[in-house]
């Protein structure tokens, strides 16, 4: 009898203690938006564009993409935009803060970029797709899921790029920006299936991949107008110097159909020369074309 009658006893003083609580907080909510005078009318989502899952067959997995779309997109509307593929397109690695500098870069008053979608592939595993194979046992080891450039780049051409297409509206010129291993890869779809991209945007390659092996590599010929914009940091004699031989390799194959940019910012480094070289890239390259 005793412990039930301490078992009500509790009970009730439970019940007395949670209306005073609830009814504290609401009183002091209540004085928070009366000091402040705001109030929440409506709340929805920040959207810049689509998140889209798509099933690749070449890859044989389901890859995501980010999708940033110019304030002017419209279903309604029959204007067409160039896109820029971005490599380490996730939403946590380069995807908002370059969408960012093309939304910029596209206000009238700005001037600098065409309105433009920008298409952010998000990645799985980017030692795998954006390297060739190598015979160096220490990057076999170090890498080993290394290898699979050919099967990523067969993707952008035979799949990403047509579904972009089909789904959005978008004009003949296509970006590509890389960085780091993405520059490798970007460096690679230059060299061997060039027709990809009108303009490149190679940052910080990591060209030391394989020894060097791609800087000994023929690049196949093209015919079409291409811009290409090589940058590197503050990033060591090995990044500096392959950076520098890649644009020599290019330069010397003098090319009247192609624009040519180099630039070493001494300030930066591997990990923050990537934002100021494309602002700068975007700057060089289609100013160039508007002339």
């Amino acid at each position: 009898m005793k412990i039930n009658s301490l078992i009500a006893m509790k009970r009730q003083k439970t019940k007395m203690k949670l209306p005073l609580f609830i009814l504290i907080i609401i009183v002091w909510s209540n004085q928070i938006v009366a000091q402040n005078g705001i109030t929440i009318k409506n709340k929805d989502f920040l959207t810049i564009g689509d998140k889209i899952e798509i099933q690749s067959e070449i890859l044989n997995e389901n890859r995501i993409l980010n999708i940033y779309l110019p304030n002017s997109y419209s279903k309604k509307s029959l204007k067409k935009y160039p896109v820029i593929y971005l490599l380490d397109g996730s939403i946590n690695e380069d995807f908002i803060h370059i969408s960012g500098l093309v939304q910029f870069g596209s206000f009238s008053w700005i001037n600098m970029i065409p309105e433009s979608i920008v298409v952010g592939i998000a990645n799985i595993d980017r030692k795998r797709d954006f390297t060739f194979p190598t015979s160096v046992k220490k990057h076999k080891k170090e890498f080993p899921t290394t290898g699979k450039s050919e099967k990523f780049i067969n993707f952008i051409k035979n799949e990403l790029q047509p579904f972009i297409d089909k789904n959005y509206r978008t004009d003949s010129i296509k970006t590509i920006i890389g960085q780091s291993l993405g520059g490798l890869l970007a460096t690679e779809i230059l060299f061997k299936n060039p027709n990809l991209f009108n303009n490149y945007i190679i940052i910080s390659p990591s060209l030391w991949w394989d020894n060097e092996s791609l800087l000994k590599y023929i690049p196949k010929e093209y015919t079409s107008k291409k811009s290409i914009f090589i940058a590197v940091g503050k990033e060591g004699k090995i990044m500096e110097n392959e950076a520098e031989k890649l644009y020599k390799k290019l330069q010397s194959a003098n090319k009247m159909n192609t624009e040519l940019y180099f630039e070493f910012f001494e300030k930066q480094n591997h990990a923050d020369v990537l934002h100021l070289a494309i602002y700068n890239a975007f700057e060089k390259i289609f100013n160039e074309q508007k002339e």
